[in-house]
């Protein structure tokens, strides 16, 4: 007997911005269950309609609690997901809208940013033997205390691959305005090309150095448990951007694209102490206010005194800033500096275990750029620069250039 296929599909808030992407988006979903598909599909709140919330909120409360926050939040991904549960009845197909709590998305406690614990696939199951479509609310999930939850920016991406890995789906389809994944930003670089398919390493990293198309908690937990994620427009058939565990390439290329993050900020703690222990105190008092740490970069002591240097999100500075200030008092630090003018450039590849001289290749293509390097990071894949803000641009077409990545 032939198995039903099994797939989660997610769909992105501009692929269910009003009335007419809804219903296109139902009778993409009903052309899956015709072909005798088990059909469950994640969506997010209708484009904006976060932001909006979260704007309403600050007009009302100076301090909103998270908590709040987050039963306010959670109700964008409940409006969208019961419409577009309507759309699919409109054309004859049974279907059921389910929020992330209904569906059984159990988290943690932590409010804005919760981490999924497990997905109970009792009524998912339930729903398919009865022949219907499954429409859950993406983005939130229940604490075992009752809790409504939500997963950050981009959560529904890791709730639809929760929900995949849960039902052991065949594949997780994710639904954006952009036809796949690019070597860059198509808007930022016309040349950008799509990638047929990317590892789930480059995609982690892409999305960690700011590539918007996934979240990258959601990536993470597709490689860990292999689930195939394909990347596509909700706009056309077109196929997308496989992300895979192992690319089909029989040699690796270098480097596969090129990411900005202009959401950066730089802190510097000058006239460091230079003994042990000292940067352990500075980034535990910078961990304890909730903040991420990226680059970090340590100058050379020959005074017994350093400066160190390290970037956070720009949204994170406030934090950051007052949870440097007191340390560096406790620990006889100088003054503490900051810009909000800097950004960071990537490229990322996993070629680059087994090419030499990338490296010297991107810092050569910067500098006759005339674009000055502030700070550099390094993993196996990725080498990044933290540089001004109003290079990034440049230096983004500039690299895409010198790696020759719209050649394929």
């Amino acid at each position: 007997m032939k198995k039903t296929k099994t797939i989660v599909q997610k769909y992105g808030g501009s692929s269910v911005k009003d009335a007419d992407r809804i219903k296109a988006v139902a009778e993409r979903i009903v052309s899956y269950k015709k072909n005798d598909t088990n059909v469950a599909v994640v969506v997010s709140a209708m484009a904006d309609t976060t932001d909006d919330l979260i704007e309403l909120a600050v007009k009302i409360a100076k301090d909103p609690t998270d908590r709040e926050m987050d039963l306010l939040l959670s109700t964008g991904e409940q409006i969208s997901c019961a419409l577009l549960a309507m759309a699919v009845r409109e054309l004859g197909f049974e279907s059921v809208a389910l929020t992330g709590f209904q569906v059984g998305v159990l988290t943690n406690k932590e409010h804005g940013k919760a981490r999924v614990h497990s997905v109970d696939d009792k009524r998912l199951k339930k729903a398919f033997k009865e022949g219907k479509i499954v429409i859950v609310a993406g983005y939130q999930g229940i604490t075992e205390d009752g809790e409504i939850t939500t997963l950050g920016r981009g959560g529904s991406d890791l709730s639809a691959v929760a929900l995949a890995k849960a039902i052991r789906a065949d594949v997780c389809e994710i639904y954006t305005d952009v036809t796949g994944i690019y070597t860059t930003d198509p808007r930022m670089v016309p040349e950008a090309r799509k990638l047929k398919e990317i590892t789930f390493d480059e995609m982690l990293e892409m999305a960690s150095l700011g590539a918007q198309v996934m979240q990258a908690r959601s990536i993470e937990v597709a490689k860990r448990f292999n689930i195939p994620l394909h990347v596509r427009s909700s706009y056309s058939k077109e196929e997308g951007t496989m992300i895979v565990k192992t690319a089909s390439k029989i040699e690796d290329i270098a480097v596969t694209g090129v990411t900005s993050n202009k959401n950066e900020a730089k802190i510097t703690v000058c006239a460091v102490p230079d003994q042990p222990g000292i940067s352990a105190k500075i980034f535990n008092a910078i961990a304890k206010a909730g903040v991420n740490v990226d680059v970090i970069v340590q100058n050379v002591s020959h005074t017994r005194k350093t400066d160190i240097s390290f970037t956070v999100p720009k949204a994170e500075l406030p934090k950051a800033l007052e949870a440097a200030a007191e340390v560096s008092a406790k620990i006889g630090a100088g003054e503490v500096l900051h810009s909000r003018e800097v950004a960071r450039v990537s490229i990322v590849g996993s070629g680059m275990r087994s090419h030499q001289g990338i490296a010297a290749r991107m810092f050569e293509a910067l500098a006759q750029a005339g674009i000055n390097i502030e700070m550099i990071a390094t993993s196996e894949i990725s080498i990044s620069c933290i540089i001004a803000l109003d290079k990034v641009d440049a230096a983004v077409k500039v690299l895409h250039r010198k790696f020759a990545l719209d050649k394929g």
